[in-house]
């Protein structure tokens, strides 16, 4: 059963800010000529994602601007509001605003935030930030997480509910939550406008899913009681493009251990967590032992091929090509294809745009 839209959008994905400013400026306005969707620009603990994605506004001009993702952690709802508001505003209605929760590793080792009900804090974060972008009345809100205006320990008792000081260019601004797991990818499907994976199987989507596709039709009617259309579900797909098979898995392998081995604390790696229910987790667990004891090479060489295939695009352009005819009959409404070289993304466009 598909939760999304049937019309297939295509976009790119640079990561994180840094192979240069130029190059990837002519890398988005060569993509914006030839019909991608949208751009998106990430963060961890390094460049900021919205920084360069206001960049790109200046030097485009149709181009959707992504942001993968505003770490929740890093900025209160109002700051994510004010922010999302601003690069709407400057991007002439652009700006598509990600969000997510990250994990332990980034809250608690980079933004002294405590790492708990995550998916809790999430929805009243995610009420929060639509609240002040609708700008219907000033902010007053009250729940486990967030108390605004505060009326906590140490309150002055002074403060009194604030209204947005402009007036936004839309007063919905596309909303996506990135999610991996069920509980967090239900909490998309019941208030966000997308999703965003970071990985995903167009063959076996109920990896994904959960029990969310058994409530369906419960979860359609809560979308249309919010107001909010079709699920739009948009994973990062990473795209090698070669004759050789086996040598584009290759320049993959590393990022994917990465991803097992070293994205989050061993007891709480999300991506390590999904590539087990897929079925991986002898390989995979051997994967993060690996890189955890310092043999990232080793680790790397452990990723199995079948899991590079499942979620991502390799090899020639035909092998390419008949991939493709999974992604479009499965439920996923955008593909942001990642490692994309000027060729491929030439070659991606002539294929599908």
């Amino acid at each position: 059963m598909k939760l999304g839209i049937n019309s297939m959008r295509w976009a790119v994905n640079f990561g994180f800010w840094g192979p240069g400013v130029e190059p990837t400026v002519e890398m988005v306005r060569h993509a914006e000529s030839l019909g991608y969707d949208s751009v998106w620009v990430s963060e961890a603990s390094g460049t900021d994602c919205i920084t360069p994605l206001a960049f790109l506004a200046s030097r485009t001009s149709t181009i959707k601007l992504g942001a993968n993702i505003m770490q929740m952690a890093g900025r209160s709802p109002a700051t994510t509001a004010m922010t999302a508001v601003t690069m709407d505003m400057l991007s002439g209605g652009r700006f598509i605003l990600g969000v997510g929760a990250s994990g332990p590793g980034v809250v608690e080792g980079w933004h002294n935030q405590r790492y708990a009900k995550p998916v809790a804090r999430s929805r009243e974060y995610i009420q929060i930030v639509r609240e002040i972008v609708a700008r219907q009345r000033p902010l007053e809100f009250h729940g486990e997480h967030f108390d605004i205006p505060y009326q906590g320990e140490g309150a002055t008792g002074l403060a009194r509910p604030i209204k947005l000081m402009v007036r936004p260019r839309r007063p919905r601004i596309p909303l996506y939550l990135a999610a991996m797991g069920p509980m967090n990818l239900r909490l998309a499907m019941e208030t966000c406008d997308g999703v965003l994976p970071v990985a995903w199987a167009p063959d076996r989507e109920s990896i994904f899913f959960g029990d969310g596709l058994d409530a369906a039709d419960e979860i359609a009617a809560a979308r249309q009681g919010a107001g909010l259309g079709p699920l739009r579900i948009a994973p990062f797909v990473p795209c090698i493009m070669g004759d050789d098979v086996a040598a584009c898995h290759d320049q993959l392998r590393a990022t994917f251990a990465f991803w097992l081995g070293a994205m989050g604390p061993k007891e709480m790696n999300f991506y390590n967590q999904l590539a087990c229910r897929a079925g991986y987790e002898e390989a995979v667990t051997r994967v993060q032992a690996l890189y955890v004891d310092g043999h990232k090479t080793e680790a790397a060489r452990a990723v199995p091929a079948e899991l590079i295939d499942e979620v991502g695009l390799c090899g020639p352009r035909e092998r390419i090509r008949d991939r493709l005819e999974a992604w479009k009959e499965s439920s996923v409404t955008t593909m942001i294809i990642c490692g994309l070289t000027k060729p491929a993304m030439e070659t991606l466009a002539e294929l599908v745009l």
